[in-house]
């Protein structure tokens, strides 16, 4: 089978996915997170950012669905985790800390994690080198679930085929953004997907399509 990545983003109605300290649980009901690990079931691999296991300190495995757990990938260009988080102590699955190929080394583990290296820039790994990576490794189909710069950076990419945005019935006010992109000067120039629409309990699921 070929490639094919989803993103996954919990919102609220005025696009803010975690309040200004970073703490997102539970901007979306329950029927969004049993979603997001039946989506983690049906996929080799899991993909978050430094920033969602420094503030979540997410398992990323199946618990609320039947299923295997996927290989966990956890995103931090600088090398900046300590190896205290439940992905790199539990043992619950493969875990993989990929960073900037200048700052890893052969056989070298975060706690039970391998650390690999991958090409950088200056604004952190670039989301294709991370595809390659791990399809070098036969995972092939992606779950970027979060944070907002992780996925913004996999979408500006063009790195995902679809794009599931949960959106929940509260207004946070301020805090952090969801999808941040870089700034257009029309209207026209905006992406539209086709989309669908889910009910999730309260939530709405808005799943957006990228690949024809």
């Amino acid at each position: 089978p070929g490639r094919f990545a989803v993103g996954h983003l919990g919102q609220s109605l005025d696009g803010r996915i975690a309040i200004a300290n970073g703490a997102s649980q539970w901007v979306t009901g329950p029927e969004d997170v049993v979603h997001n690990h039946r989506m983690r079931a049906l996929f080799d691999a899991v993909i978050v950012g430094a920033g969602t296991v420094r503030h979540d300190n997410p398992r990323l495995t199946v618990r609320s669905v039947e299923g295997e757990h996927p290989v966990r990938v956890v995103l931090d260009p600088r090398r900046r985790l300590a190896a205290h988080f439940g992905v790199f102590t539990d043992g619950a699955a493969p875990t993989l800390l990929l960073c900037d190929a200048a700052l890893a080394r052969p056989g070298a583990r975060l706690g039970q994690a391998e650390v690999v290296g991958v090409a950088a820039d200056e604004r952190g790994l670039a989301p294709r080198a991370v595809l390659d990576c791990l399809a070098g490794r036969g995972l092939v189909r992606i779950f970027v679930e979060g944070g907002g710069v992780t996925v913004s950076r996999f979408l500006a990419a063009g790195c995902l085929d679809r794009l599931q945005i949960t959106v929940a019935p509260v207004i946070l006010g301020s805090g952090r953004p969801g999808i941040v992109l870089p700034e257009i000067e029309r209207v026209t120039a905006a992406l539209r997907p086709a989309t669908r629409r889910f009910a999730l309990g309260e939530d709405m699921l808005f799943e957006c399509r990228f690949d024809g």
